[in-house]
Parts: C-alpha cells; structure tokens; sequence
C-alpha cells in the first residue's frame, strides 16, 4: 500500500526549479481527477437506487467528485471509499431537505388568493363577537377554551386546575360544540 501524495511516492522532489514543481503539482491534480473520473459510474448506481430524479443523482455524484477533488492530500487507495461516502452523505443531505420541505409546505400562505382588506376587517370584528360569546358559556368549558385562546394547552390547563387531562379536554370540546352550535343560530339562523 503506497501511502501520501504521487511527487513523494514517485521519489521526485519539488525542490528546486518553481516550474517543475507547478508541473508536478499539475501532473499530480490530472492523475487525481482521473483516478475520481473513473468511480463515476459506479458512484451514479449507488446515487441512483437512492435518489429518485436523475437530474438530482447527477448533481450528487458531481458534487462529490467536486468534493473529492478539493482533498489534495487524499491517498489513491482512499479515494474509492471517500467518494461513496460523500455521495452517501449528500443523498442522505438530499433526502432531509426534500422531507423538510415536505413539512414545511402545509404551513406556507396562500399566495394565490391574497386577502382583501375587508376580510381581514370582518375577520377581525368576528373573533372579537366570537370571544365575547365564550363569556356565555359554562364556567370550565368558558376557563378552558379563553385558555387555549390564549395559548395554553389542555395539558397544561389541567395540570394548572388540578383535574385529568381527559376532563379539561372534554370541557374544550363541549365548549367548542356550544360555540358552533352559537355560530349556526346567529349567522343562519338554522340550528346545526
């Protein structure tokens, strides 16, 4: 096993004249990139079972050859392994992101339809009648739901008033059925 870079393996020094060392240096980087050039179609099978756009398994293998090749003082007998590595990793890198962005997309806005001011404004003017209408309800279903209002869960509303989770998350839906069942009679008129 021939360890370090090919001037040190090859018994050439770089000591002395400046244009053969740039040569060697240049010498050096070509047999690199062609020993990185030749995993590449293995790379692109692993890549490929991983990933499932072509496109995306091309940019992976580029990028770790890129990678690859930035490492100057990588040995010959190490590339194989560093390349599958790094193109593991990057396909691991890819997965994440396309799961994150898969996450992220439920909670984007609605850009297409952009509200219009009078919305926001009846909206608004609603959620103030809405809460006063919570005054209306029972004594735990009204402490319950101003709580999540106010953003306290039904977990921590029952640990605060000392009574079972499954009682707190009762009280919050027959609230939230009492405010539905308020909603329906004064909007239409109609009894949900």
């Amino acid at each position: 096993m021939v360890h370090g870079n090919w001037a040190e393996t090859s018994g050439v020094s770089g000591i002395g004249d400046p244009e053969l060392h740039e040569s060697q240096e240049e010498l050096q980087r070509a047999l690199s990139w062609e020993v990185i050039a030749g995993h590449r179609e293995r790379l692109m099978g692993l890549v490929r079972q991983r990933l499932p756009n072509t496109q995306d398994a091309e940019d992976c293998v580029q990028e770790a050859m890129l990678r690859t090749a930035a490492c100057g003082d990588l040995d010959r007998e190490r590339i194989g392994p560093f390349l599958t590595s790094v193109a593991l990793r990057l396909c691991a890198d890819s997965h994440r992101e396309q799961e994150r962005s898969r996450l992220l997309l439920p909670r984007t806005a609605d850009v297409r339809t952009p509200e219009i001011p009078d919305e926001g404004v009846c909206d608004r003017d609603f959620g103030r009648w809405l809460l006063r209408q919570v005054y209306l309800l029972r004594g735990r279903e009204r402490q319950v739901v101003l709580a999540r209002a106010h953003g306290i869960s039904t977990l921590e509303f029952a640990r605060i008033h000392q009574i079972s989770v499954k009682a707190a998350e009762g009280a919050f839906t027959r609230g939230r059925a009492r405010l539905r069942l308020i909603c329906a009679r004064s909007m239409d008129g109609v009894v949900a």
